[in-house]
């Protein structure tokens, strides 16, 4: 599954703030991410700060809870603006009715 994010910068793309203030107004973005084992079907559930490196380590088999079930396709990203928001999405992804909610977002339109 091809995907993509826009990636926004506040600092003129160097990647760095500019001084103490700059980082207080730094944007900060969690992602929730669901991914499907093509080899079983099933879910894993995930969040992380940096989706590009969290994706391809999980696709290159260095994570050890889905290397087992490669290949594996991203069906789902939510972004949050809290690791605590973050957190309680991971958190309810994993509980019965989220799974649900995952059958239901996957689902053939």
């Amino acid at each position: 599954m091809e995907w993509y994010l826009a990636k926004f910068s506040q600092d003129g793309g160097t990647g760095r703030p500019a001084g103490r203030q700059a980082r207080s107004s730094q944007k900060h973005m969690f992602f929730v991410y669901i991914l499907q084992s093509l080899q079983s079907g099933e879910f894993y559930k995930g969040l992380t700060d940096n989706i590009d490196r969290r994706i391809n380590e999980h696709l290159n088999g260095k994570v050890n809870s889905t290397r087992l079930r490669l290949p594996l396709k991203l069906v789902h990203v939510e972004i949050c603006i809290t690791r605590g928001q973050a957190r309680k999405m991971e958190k309810f992804f994993k509980s019965g009715y989220g799974r649900e909610i995952i059958k239901e977002i996957i689902a053939p339109q």
